[in-house]
């Protein structure tokens, strides 16, 4: 899954007791013993996708790598075993996928000139360069507006360009979103990516994340400044650069508050005052034009490479819906080689998410098992880039290999934690659509009920591939098991301990039985909406439905 959850490792450290009774790693001959033991065939054969994708040989699947692309290879012959037909690029099953690494080239150079003399800013105390995926050399000189959050969401009275012209400027803002705005959207509105849509749209030429107190305590600015060229990855365009959220509106940087005080001095509000209100979940600022310019030049390199989308098919058999399409989607990368845990620096990515690969294979082939062809058509889609910021789904959603106005949902699978015998499902999104009551008749047929968000905080339901769908207005969901009974400390020690971690392996207790539960309520949703008679629409009212322009509940059409 994409993102660290970083409510979820907080509630992690906080039952630290459980580190002290979770089950640990086995000695060799022990765990080979256990890996070994037999299972029933419909448990067996999703073991077997996950100890394959999982195994040291994959090398944690990193997107680009080319232990991803046998991974990729993998998953495609599983597909055509399950009976599927190839979806992907030339009558294949691969959709080929180009990708471009890009960093920071230099230090740059960041200069205010307020009402004084022009004034170097200095790398690393004042200011971190960030790295342009849309250009090589990025050149900026404009006056600088202060907009608070960045963020204008009418729905929460919320503007905080208000009172202020930012075209051809460039506009400065905290990271976050105010605590008072719902989960989802206080996720969405918290984004860099949307911020600088945001700007864009409003005319900016250029903008800046501000320090602040808060950000402080969660990331110092020396550590910052130490990773400041970490590469980034994301699709790229026939020239070599990358898709980014707004080129127009680049991301110049990041200023510390030792630098934003040099920006503020002599503004109509000091910094010091920002400061301290930046310090509180529901911070309020008013917009305001800083006493100067700012001019910046940064460098940004970039490194091309290329991965795969895998695209499987079932065709739809009825002669009026036959041509819509649902998605089953699942992410097949995980994060590769990072630095060592206790001497291990494998990431295997067993639950995140070769576990959720082996489910979207098992949901196939029940599909092609039960002899009755869905009246929609099925795709299956193992995407690649999703832990580099969702970029195969966004890769797709921009380049699909069916028309986009065909796919009526996506139904997503990402990270299942299946250690323990779950006892209610939380799907993420189905209260903003009519997938909702065939989600909860999904759930109760195997026997559990469907729980409210336990951590509506996060804001999840942006954060895994399902959500570049929604911002085609497509409705969708994302299941987990949910936190009843032993799920609550189960996930709590998953987060803390095995969560991007060498320790998601197979050493964990993975129930495999609990894996055929989650393949089965995948299925039935799948299948009723693959064979409903009206294509799922968003609730009316719906703010992504609305945002995204999505067909609405009540017209049936697009707003």
């Amino acid at each position: 899954m994409y993102r660290p959850l970083g409510a979820l490792a907080v509630l992690a450290l906080s039952t630290s007791a459980l580190a002290q009774t979770a089950p640990q790693t086995a000695p060799a001959a022990e765990l080979n013993a256990k890996l070994a033991a037999p299972l029933p065939a419909d448990q067996a054969a999703m073991k077997a996708h996950v100890l394959f994708l999982a195994s040291d040989a994959m090398k944690g699947r990193e997107a680009g790598s080319p232990e991803f692309d046998i991974a990729a290879q993998y998953v495609a012959a599983q597909f055509y075993a399950a009976g599927l037909r190839p979806g992907g690029d030339a009558g294949g099953y691969l959709q080929t996928v180009p990708l471009v690494s890009y960093k920071a080239a230099s230090k740059g150079d960041f200069v205010w000139t307020g009402r004084g003399a022009a004034q170097p800013l200095v790398f690393g105390e004042d200011y971190v360069p960030a790295a342009n995926g849309a250009k090589a050399e990025t050149s900026v000189s404009a006056p600088v507006v202060f907009v608070g959050y960045g963020i204008d969401a009418p729905q929460y009275g919320q503007d905080d360009y208000k009172g202020v012209d930012v075209r051809g400027k460039i506009v400065a803002y905290f990271g976050g979103s105010p605590a008072r705005f719902g989960g989802e959207e206080r996720a969405f509105f918290g984004s860099g990516g949307t911020k600088a849509a945001i700007a864009q749209a409003k005319g900016a030429v250029g903008v800046i994340t501000l320090e602040s107190p808060r950000s402080a305590k969660v990331r110092t600015f020396a550590k910052m400044a130490e990773s400041y060229a970490t590469p980034r990855m994301t699709w790229a365009n026939p020239d070599g650069t990358g898709k980014v959220d707004a080129p127009g509106a680049p991301s110049l940087g990041t200023v510390s508050m030792a630098g934003a005080a040099k920006l503020f001095a002599g503004a109509k509000t000091p910094w010091t005052r920002i400061a301290k209100q930046a310090d509180s979940d529901n911070a309020k600022f008013k917009a305001m034009p800083l006493p100067g310019t700012l001019t910046v030049a940064t460098r940004t390199s970039f490194v091309p490479a290329a991965s795969s989308n895998v695209v499987g098919m079932i065709p739809g058999s009825d002669p009026v819906v036959g041509k819509e399409v649902v998605v089953l989607s699942a992410h097949l990368d995980h994060i590769g080689i990072t630095k060592p845990v206790k001497g291990d620096a494998l990431n295997n990515g067993a639950l995140d998410n070769a576990i959720g690969i082996a489910s979207l294979i098992e949901e196939a082939k029940r599909f092609t098992a039960s002899g009755q062809a869905p009246k929609r058509t099925i795709m299956f889609l193992a995407v690649t880039g999703e832990e580099k910021g969702l970029v195969g789904s966004d890769y797709f959603t921009n380049h699909p290999t069916v028309p986009l106005t065909s796919i009526v949902a996506d139904v997503n699978l990402d990270m299942p934690i299946l250690t323990y015998k779950f006892e209610d499902m939380v799907v993420f999104g189905a209260e903003r659509s009519t997938i909702g009551p065939i989600v909860q008749k999904a759930v109760a047929a195997i026997g559990v009920g469907l729980s409210p968000d336990p951590m509506p905080e996060e804001g999840i339901f942006v954060r895994s591939d399902h959500f570049r769908f929604v911002q085609k207005g497509i409705p969708a969901v994302f299941l987990w098991p949910g936190q009843k009974g032993p799920g609550k400390a189960a996930v709590a020690y998953f987060m803390a301990n095995n969560y991007h971690k060498p320790s998601d392996d197979l050493s964990q207790p993975i129930l495999w039985d609990q894996g055929v539960r989650f393949v089965d309520a995948n299925y039935r949703i799948a299948r009723e909406i693959a064979d409903g008679a009206q294509r799922p629409v968003w609730n009316a009212g719906d703010y992504f439905g609305t945002l995204y322009k999505g067909p609405m509940a009540q017209t049936g059409t697009t707003k």
